[in-house]
């Protein structure tokens, strides 16, 4: 019995998982443009509940986001709702912690014109504008990065090619993941890391629909990512 119990925890190990240390990720979705149900409640929170890496609480009610965060590791932001005063605080009391975040598709925008912080200090800027939703090409920017750790070089997806412009007062990002638009100089990132003075942020500007939730490149890069956060 003792050797059946050492080798599982070995082999626990050597996949990079701890026994007992499910990741608590807290994701908020809900608004428009988007189904956030089939791609955030039931995609994404399958993808990180897979072999026990993660332990997931899904709202769509952003005024419970404060009460939710004190059993939570990571905070999986994927809503364009309005977000009160007490909630803003929340988060960003969060992150101050240094706490672990992941800003996901819908949260890259400029959502809240009254929250000029978010964007600033939690994005480092943000989207405006889109391409037409289509095909195009990621290519890994940062391969020896844990978050792209696994993922091919480059890979094809449908989605909506976001506009990120980074924002000249922010802390500034890490590019590892980016697109560039067929026949022209423009490359945008589409996954970076935020240098957020206390926090580990991770953005993913992919994600429109459930083309992109269901590729394994994306659901390796959204692990990946919240592992990191996390500090795993």
């Amino acid at each position: 019995m003792k050797i059946r119990i050492f080798c599982f925890l070995l082999a626990c190990v050597c996949c990079g998982y701890s026994y007992g240390k499910s990741i608590r990720v807290l994701i908020v979705g809900g608004g428009t443009s988007h189904d956030f149900d089939k791609c955030y409640r039931h995609a994404d929170a399958a993808t990180l509940s897979r072999d026990g890496l993660c332990t997931v609480t899904y709202t769509n009610n952003t005024d419970s986001i404060g009460i939710y965060l004190a059993n939570a590791d990571v905070l999986y932001l994927a809503t364009n709702q309005n977000i009160n005063v007490t909630n803003r605080k929340a988060i960003l009391d969060f992150a101050a912690d240094g706490k672990g975040l992941i800003l996901g598709h819908p949260a890259l925008w400029y959502n809240w014109l009254d929250w000029p912080k978010y964007n600033q200090l939690l994005v480092s800027g943000g989207a405006r504008s889109h391409d037409k939703y289509g095909s195009f090409e990621e290519e890994i920017a940062s391969k020896n990065h844990p978050v792209t750790k696994g993922v091919d070089a480059k890979f094809t997806l449908k989605d909506e090619r976001y506009h990120y412009v980074a924002d000249i007062f922010g802390p500034g990002i890490e590019v590892l993941a980016s697109n560039q638009v067929t026949g022209s100089d423009i490359v945008y990132p589409s996954v970076f890391v935020v240098k957020n003075e206390t926090a580990r942020i991770v953005c993913i500007a992919l994600g429109h629909d459930e083309a992109s939730h269901n590729i394994v490149p994306y659901q390796t890069l959204l692990r990946n990512a919240v592992r990191w956060v996390a500090y795993q």
